[in-house]
């Protein structure tokens, strides 16, 4: 049972940690994590080439050790072929003991020159896979370093967003709160105007809106009278104006 709780909280606080976590920060880590792993490969790769540099070098070392440990292996060899011609037997001696002696060191260098060249061998290899890590891994970090100009991109666009729906959505609680709706401002409008009719209405039942009506009327009458005079002035009159008065004063 204790082992569940502690799995448990465990888990909680991973699961907070995440959460909270901003997102332009473990992209930057994710980033960070993989140019350190970048480095370390590039170091483990160093260090192998330079072994195999190394490894050049001792082995020309060693051909010219073996070079010259057989050359002088042969001259001790004439030399005490010489010594024997001349009945020296201590000079045979002598240098028969040199031959012996450049002939175990020729061995040695020879067996020393066959496991460095053995090593080398892998070496080339080992440097060669190592090269190739180094140009796999540089590829990856070009990749995770788009990936992190697309995703710091789509994390912007996802701020903009959030902070333009935080604007609509404050914009749009602030006029459901304070402002009036188109259909409440629209009623209000339509009352006035059913009351001013109501009113024009009743005030034209009434003696007062009688009297104002005639009179409209009579005004409307003698300004029509007036505007045929200064027509008949103007020589504006219509023909049929003409035959009427003419008419008439012919009956005067």
């Amino acid at each position: 049972m204790l082992r569940k709780w502690w799995e448990y909280i465990k888990a909680w606080f991973r699961s907070a940690s995440d959460s909270a976590m901003k997102p332009e920060i473990e992209i930057q880590m994710a980033m960070d994590e993989a140019k350190k792993k970048n480095q370390d490969l590039r170091n483990q790769a160093a260090n192998i080439v330079a072994h195999r540099t190394q490894l050049e070098a001792k082995i020309e070392k060693e051909a010219d050790t073996v070079g010259e440990t057989r050359e002088m292996a042969k001259q001790a060899i004439l030399k005490a072929e010489e010594a024997r011609a001349a009945g020296d037997t201590a000079g045979v001696d002598k240098w028969t003991s040199a031959a012996q002696a450049l002939a175990l060191k020729l061995q040695a260098s020879e067996t020393n020159l066959s496991s460095l060249t053995s090593q080398y061998e892998v070496a080339i290899q080992q440097a060669e896979d190592a090269k190739r890590a180094v140009q796999a891994n540089a590829t990856r970090l070009q990749e995770l370093s788009a990936k992190q100009i697309e995703l710091m991109g789509k994390l912007e666009q996802a701020k903009m967003q959030e902070a333009v729906n935080d604007a609509v959505q404050t914009m749009s609680s602030t006029m459901d709160d304070e402002l009036p709706s188109l259909a409440s401002v629209e009623e209000k409008i339509e009352l006035r105007k059913a009351k001013a009719m109501a009113k024009a209405e009743i005030y034209e039942a009434t003696p007062q809106g009688a009297e104002a009506e005639l009179r409209g009327a009579i005004n409307q009458t003698a300004a029509d009278a007036k505007l045929e005079e200064l027509k008949a002035e103007l020589g504006l009159t219509t023909g049929s104006e003409a035959d009427t008065g003419e008419a008439t004063g012919f009956e005067a």
